[in-house]
């Protein structure tokens, strides 16, 4: 598990800009299995997280006419409980962080891997994102 004093400051990027934190496996349900729409990003301590995966998720979210219903994340590698069941979710796809997933009602709609953030700027991630809140958001 990484330290408190690293995983932090890269938690509240996101939390201090709406996502709310799932740190439990019924917060994930109850977040995720909900109606509407959610994105869910696992956050990550890794580089590609820290410069492209959050600053492109946020640039999604600030720029987008059409917005997930809910914004939440958890953190890989610290937030244990949660990641787990957020992982049965995304099945069959493997592990991964960073990674950023839409579910809408439920079912995962569309989700971007840590090999496909690595080596794409910010701004590519930000259209990825924006695509899809434009296909599935109301």
């Amino acid at each position: 598990m990484y330290p408190e004093e690293i995983v932090i400051p890269m938690k509240e990027e996101l939390t201090e800009n709406g996502f709310v934190e799932m740190l439990t496996a019924t917060e994930v349900d109850t977040k995720i299995a909900g109606e509407g729409t959610t994105l869910v990003v696992i956050n990550s301590v890794c580089g590609c997280s820290a410069g492209t995966a959050r600053p492109g998720v946020l640039m999604a979210v600030h720029n987008s006419a059409k917005k997930p219903d809910n914004l939440a994340t958890s953190f890989a590698g610290f937030d244990v409980d949660a990641i787990k069941k957020i992982r049965e979710y995304l099945l069959p796809y493997p592990p991964s962080s960073p990674s950023i997933a839409l579910f809408k009602n439920g079912q995962l709609v569309h989700f971007i891997e840590r090999h496909n953030i690595e080596g794409r700027s910010a701004q590519m991630i930000a259209e990825n994102l924006m695509g899809a809140f434009e296909q599935y958001c109301n």
